[in-house]
C-alpha cells in the first residue's frame, strides 16, 4: 500500500524538470477491495503528475551548523603581471584569495583576468566572502533574539527576522528524498519569525 510522503502546499525539488514547486493536490490510485491507495502522485503545476521517488524536499545541511572556521584574505602574488603593468589595482603585484581552511589553502580564488578587468569589484566580493560567516552568525542572533520574545518585537524587527531566516534558508537548506533524515531546524525560531 502507499502512503503520501508529501502534502498540499509542501515545496518540492522536482528532481528531473530542475525546478522548485509546491504541491498543489495529493492524488492517491484505489484499487477495488483495497482499503488504502496501491499508488500516490502529485500534481505541483508542472503539466504533468509525478511520482514521490521524482521529488525532494528541502533539508537542513548538518555541515552548515558547524563552526565555518576562520575566513580570511590573503594576498596572491600575480604571476601574470608585474607591478608596474597593474598599477591601476588596489594593491598592485597581488589579488586576494579567501581561505576558508587553518592550512591556508582551499576556499575562493578569481582568475586574473577577471580580477585584472574591474580589480574593485573582486576586492570587494572578497571582503563580503571573508565576512560571510560573522554575517551568518549574526543573523542566526536575530532570529533567536526574535523568537524569545515574538509578541514584544517591533514589526521592523519580526521583518527582518523572517527575512533573515529565508536567507539562511538558502544557504542551509541541501536536498534530501523524502524517507531520509528530517529537517532538524530550531522549531521556535521558524514559529517566531
Amino acid at each position: 500500500m502507499a502512503r503520501a510522503q508529501f502534502q498540499k502546499g509542501q515545496k518540492v525539488w522536482v528532481e528531473s524538470v530542475g525546478a522548485w514547486a509546491q504541491v498543489e493536490k495529493v492524488l492517491p490510485v484505489w484499487a477495488k477491495g483495497f482499503d488504502e491507495p496501491v499508488r500516490i502522485t502529485y500534481e505541483v503545476g508542472l503539466g504533468r503528475e509525478f511520482q514521490a521517488a521524482e521529488l525532494q524536499l528541502p533539508a537542513e545541511d548538518n555541515v552548515a551548523a558547524t563552526a565555518l572556521g576562520d575566513w580570511r584574505i590573503l594576498r596572491a602574488r600575480n604571476k601574470w603581471q608585474e607591478p608596474a603593468d597593474c598599477a591601476h589595482h588596489p594593491f598592485p603585484g597581488s589579488y586576494p584569495v579567501v581561505v576558508t581552511d587553518k592550512a591556508d589553502w582551499g576556499g575562493w580564488r578569481v582568475p586574473g583576468a577577471e580580477y585584472d578587468r574591474d580589480p574593485e569589484r573582486i576586492e570587494f566580493q572578497s571582503r563580503l566572502i571573508a565576512a560571510a560567516p560573522d554575517l551568518m552568525e549574526l543573523a542566526r542572533e536575530l532570529i533567536e533574539t526574535v523568537s524569545e520574545a515574538p509578541d514584544d518585537a517591533p514589526p521592523e524587527s519580526l521583518r527582518m527576522a523572517r527575512r533573515a531566516r529565508d536567507v539562511l534558508r538558502q544557504i542551509t537548506d541541501v536536498l534530501a528524498a523524502p524517507g531520509d533524515a528530517p529537517r532538524a531546524s530550531a522549531p521556535a525560531a521558524e514559529d517566531a519569525a
